[in-house]
């Protein structure tokens, strides 16, 4: 039986898709492993968002490579779509396999092309498991049409596409039975949804849908952009039992001139607009965001403005992101670009400000109950276990138990570097 090992780089959408394949192989007689020991086929999903992507992407192939150089080493993803002759040229790459290629990986790999193995491959569906995850992604939408000045997602995936809702809701049947709580919603644009269906749906249709799974606790959205926000949904958010209070919406600048070159929808006062206004409905809320830091053209009056509104809407979460030269994109034609070290020294300033945020949302929630889904033993933290709250904050607590995808109402006592120590009391 040969051995397969699978490496994703990037989002949860690529995290949802090595899985498919995964199950994929599994299907047709192989072994999948996660151990440190060598494969006979290496898979590796890559991703093109940033340049640090492309690296990481090709340290993989090399990396795989060097643990056998005999191994057939299978390259999918972002990297594939633009970079395919980059790509070939490194050593061990046996298949470069496009995104739209990614459902028949297994036909194509095995050249196994005949009727049998085509209806085979065509007739799964989504996933019934997510190794080494407690909470699984579903994912529901690929693609984007927005077209940011410094993103080349949408020249690699394509323009937006909804998936059926009653495979969606199938898919998550089969993901509870197999014994998972929480399932997490996710897409290129995810607030899409449904739009491009011969019956137009939208995000709460889904969120509805599956709130009728029995044996779902949990229902989580992942990024959301601003202008998909509706009323609808926050009140969804308000008065669900299972969708969690917790909202990514990626804001990338704080300042209106940086905003419009970046090609984003909306200004700086409309983005704090729609936070206090969510705040407002849900105090308890967690908002999480992105920022871009060194997008062509950013002074330092206009990183103030980052960083006067990451204050102001006090996040639990900011992932900040260097900014990223993409060929292909607007942004990549600028010429008044940001130097590196300004970038470096900027994302370190704004990194302090964000923990200072995340640690004063985290602490209005001390000597409060809340419920956490128990995911793994921590590694960094011996003898305890670790999970999220609703709100999406990490909870650490001590047991001798097994308390692996365990929902547990737990006390929050005590802030420790990123974390909350809870206890049973």
């Amino acid at each position: 039986m040969q051995r397969v090992k699978f490496y994703t780089v990037g989002c949860k959408v690529n995290q949802y898709e090595t899985q498919s394949i995964r199950e994929q192989f599994i299907r047709f007689g192989f072994k999948a492993i996660d151990n440190g020991g060598s494969a006979d086929i290496y898979l590796i999903n890559t991703c093109t968002v940033t340049q640090k992507a492309d690296r990481d992407s090709r340290h993989l192939i090399h990396l795989t490579h060097r643990q056998n150089p005999q191994a057939k080493i299978l390259v999918t993803g972002c990297y594939t779509e633009l970079d395919s002759a980059e790509i070939a040229k490194i050593p061990g790459v046996t298949h470069i396999i496009k995104n739209k290629d990614k459902d028949r990986i297994i036909e194509l790999f095995s050249q196994r092309n005949n009727e049998s193995t085509k209806q085979r491959v065509n007739e799964h569906i989504g996933i019934t498991n997510f190794s080494g995850h407690t909470r699984a992604f579903l994912k529901i939408h690929d693609g984007c049409n927005n077209f940011c000045a410094y993103c080349k997602v949408p020249l690699v995936r394509g323009a937006s596409r909804s998936r059926p809702l009653s495979s969606i809701v199938q898919e998550a049947g089969q993901l509870v039975k197999n014994g998972f709580k929480e399932i997490v919603l996710c897409g290129i644009c995810l607030g899409d949804y449904g739009k491009d269906l011969a019956s137009p749906l939208n995000l709460v249709d889904v969120i509805e849908a599956l709130e009728e799974t029995e044996g779902l606790l949990r229902i989580r959205l992942s990024s959301i952009e601003a202008g998909n926000i509706s009323d609808k949904l926050i009140e969804k958010i308000k008065e669900s039992k299972k969708l969690c209070p917790h909202l990514h919406i990626p804001v990338q600048s704080g300042d209106n001139e940086i905003l419009r070159k970046m090609n984003r929808s909306y200004g700086r006062e409309a983005y704090v607009d729609l936070i206090k206004k969510i705040k407002n409905k849900i105090p308890q809320i967690a908002i999480s965001t992105d920022v871009l830091v060194g997008f062509p053209g950013e002074r330092e009056e206009n990183f103030q403005n980052t960083v006067k509104l990451i204050q102001e809407i006090a996040p639990l979460k900011v992932h900040i992101f260097s900014y990223s030269k993409r060929i292909g994109t607007c942004a990549s034609n600028f010429k008044d670009e940001v130097e590196l070290h300004i970038i470096k020294e900027r994302v370190q300033r704004l990194l302090a400000i964000a923990e200072g945020c995340s640690l004063a949302y985290r602490k209005k929630f001390l000597n409060k109950r809340l419920d956490v889904l128990i995911e793994s033993r921590s590694k960094e933290n011996p003898g305890f276990w670790e999970g999220h709250a609703d709100n999406y904050i990490k909870v650490l607590v001590i047991s001798k138990k097994n308390l692996k995808n365990q929902l547990i109402s737990l006390r929050l006592k005590k802030t420790v570097k990123g974390f909350i120590h809870a206890d049973f009391s």
